[in-house]
């Protein structure tokens, strides 16, 4: 029964109906994409003026405007910082800039890697640790440690993996921050997905 065009045709028109009912419909949708459109802009045209090379991005139910007042989602906010130049090939090094090497190897969790610290004046890996957000590791590699979230969120709340996740206040909602290096080439470890 459940597999004949009829019945799913009637059933997503009542569910249409029901969500349409608690507040759920395309004009709450669209009033809630354009309102975290707007946050968006703003976070970034603060950044600029305050010459912060960050640009912020909300994502998630919040900002899709598929959630309603009475599920508390929370919000779910991604930070690309821009001062890093992340590298996959010893080519794409840049002089002057602090530079990090993507390394993927047995140890890392899929959809991650380690960024192994680079000398800035010349393409060869760094040899002394700059600071307590870098550590060795066994092969002698100086690599970046997930603490830096601390650093660039100035404890803004609790870390929970590549995350931060943080209460909300009264007439707030929580929210779940992520700081992401962006960089230029496409990840090596996804080029099966362009086929």
């Amino acid at each position: 029964m459940f597999q004949e065009p009829e019945y799913r045709e009637y059933i997503s028109l009542m569910l249409s109906e029901v969500l349409d009912d608690i507040g759920v419909n395309e004009r709450l949708v669209m009033r809630r994409r354009r309102t975290y459109m707007l946050r968006e802009t703003i976070d970034n045209i603060s950044n600029r003026l305050t010459d912060t090379h960050i640009t912020t991005y909300y994502l998630m139910s919040q900002s899709e405007g598929t959630t309603t007042i009475g599920l508390k989602s929370d919000l779910d906010r991604l930070a690309c910082v821009h001062d890093y130049n992340i590298i996959q090939d010893w080519s794409e090094w840049k002089h002057g800039k602090e530079n990090y090497l993507m390394i993927q190897d047995e140890n890392t969790t899929s959809g991650y890697c380690f960024l192994q610290s680079l000398r800035d004046d010349e393409p060869l890996p760094l040899t002394v640790i700059p600071d307590e957000d870098h550590i060795t590791d066994r092969r002698g590699r100086i690599l970046l440690k997930n603490t830096i979230i601390n650093d660039l969120l100035e404890g803004a709340g609790q870390q929970h993996g590549p995350s931060i996740a943080q209460q909300g206040q009264l007439g707030f909602c929580d929210q779940d921050k992520v700081i992401a290096y962006p960089f230029k080439s496409w990840p090596q470890s996804a080029s099966g997905w362009l086929d």
